[in-house]
């Protein structure tokens, strides 16, 4: 998935959290975050903390790359 703001990167962990079958509120005991955080996460709020949100993503198993636009990793 290409994502290019915040509300794409929301969507991808909304996608990835469902497909694993948990609940906001179970993966966010999970990571030791607060649901309404999660929430805000998945609803693409600008504001959250990176550093929580790259956990988050390490518990669903996602891992994130940056790519130059010409296709080669940096």
């Amino acid at each position: 998935m290409r994502i290019i703001d915040s509300a794409d990167f929301g969507r991808a962990i909304r996608k990835r959290r469902k497909e694993l079958g948990y609940t906001q509120a179970e993966l966010a005991e999970m990571s030791g975050c607060s649901a309404v955080y999660l929430s805000n996460l998945e609803n693409g709020k600008d504001t959250a903390e990176i550093g929580k949100a790259l956990f988050i993503l390490s518990r669903l198993g996602v891992n994130l790359f940056a790519i130059k636009r010409t296709g080669e990793q940096l």
